[in-house]
């Protein structure tokens, strides 16, 4: 494989601020990937881009809130301004406060949750689209969860935001499969951050605890297969299913 497997590709990552998403900017930007960092903390992303700068890296900053569309739409026309054009998007940006039964869940939490993984990816995506298409090609990779696919007690509105997000990546895919824009699912599974974005009650008995930059080889194998490659699937850093 060449050295720079994404040179001259310009690549979007929200919650690029920390954790998954800043090891994700990083690992691209040596990959030759010039790169638009997006998040809510201005102070995170800035510190994420004099680091990938550091480094003889290309990258700029967004502060952005996902749930905000026009916020949304404006970052990615500043980062196509920047760059010239939009190639992958990593959809990140996630995360949940609410980690009680329904019973005694708090109402404008739960909605909260979905907005931010549910809603903002939906906003992300539909922003990024017109980029994409203008290149002819693309990639979209949403940031999922284990608990989207078996949820565990108190985690319903993590698990049920998660679950919408891998059937609106599966729909997405079928849209855009003609256009050679894949859109796919990484789950990362358990990773050891500062905000762990899954509720404090999950359960991850038996699982493999990693670090972010443990998650960045398989976001870089998305980024860097075929245009006609796979679309529609979920690859999971988990030793068990979902």
């Amino acid at each position: 494989m060449s050295q720079k497997p994404l040179g001259g590709k310009v690549a979007v990552v929200t919650g690029a601020g920390r954790g998954i998403g800043r090891a994700i900017a990083r690992a691209y930007a040596e990959a030759g990937a010039s790169l638009c960092c997006a998040a809510r903390t201005q102070a995170e992303i800035d510190e994420g881009v004099a680091e990938i700068r550091s480094r003889g890296g290309s990258a700029i900053a967004a502060r952005t809130d996902v749930t905000d569309l026009e916020a949304v739409e404006r970052m990615f026309g500043d980062a196509a301004e920047a760059f010239g054009g939009i190639d992958i998007v990593v959809i990140n940006a996630g995360g949940s406060d609410e980690a009680s039964p329904v019973a005694e869940s708090d109402a404008a939490a739960w909605r909260a949750t979905l907005d931010l993984n549910l809603v903002g990816a939906y906003y992300c995506a539909r922003a990024a689209i017109p980029h994409l298409r203008t290149r002819g090609a693309g990639k979209i990779i949403t940031v999922g969860s284990g608990l989207g696919h078996r949820g565990t007690p108190g985690s319903s509105a993590y698990a049920c935001s998660k679950a919408a997000l891998w059937m609106l990546t599966r729909v997405l895919a079928q849209e855009l499969r003609e256009e050679n824009i894949s859109v796919n699912e990484l789950i990362p599974g358990p990773v050891h951050t500062a905000r762990a974005g899954a509720p404090a009650g999950a359960r991850f008995e038996g699982e493999w605890l990693k670090a972010p930059e443990d998650v960045a080889p398989l976001a870089l194998f998305l980024a860097t297969q075929p245009d006609a490659g796979a679309t529609a699937q979920s690859f999971s850093l988990m030793r068990r299913d979902g």
